[in-house]
């Protein structure tokens, strides 16, 4: 990527970084479009974790991954510890490709 295409993105970045101390005053956002925002926001988070869990190279990832993911999320949910949320979801796609499930 070219210097001033990272500069050009930097910039912009820092602008909406910096517009919302300084607009935040002016500007009035109603209950209904804050809800919106933050079910686009979940909407978001969630299309990301698909795409990273059934993904790899343009094709399917296997079933061992999104199964890592399945068991993060379900223990996510239950409120379980981070720390255990990630070694439980690494062990699970660990022991079923150690299993022979791509």
């Amino acid at each position: 990527m070219p210097l001033t295409a990272i500069l050009l993105l930097a910039a912009g970045t820092y602008a909406f970084r910096l517009a919302g101390p300084l607009l935040g005053d002016r500007l009035t956002v109603s209950e209904r479009l804050r809800h919106l925002l933050a079910v686009a926001a979940a909407v978001l988070l969630v299309a990301l974790v698909a795409t990273g869990a059934f993904t790899q190279d343009h094709g399917f990832a296997g079933w061992a991954r999104p199964t890592g993911v399945l068991v993060a999320g379900v223990l996510a949910l239950r409120r379980a510890p981070f720390p255990l949320v990630v070694v439980a979801a690494a062990a699970t796609t660990a022991v079923l490709r150690l299993c022979g499930v791509s």
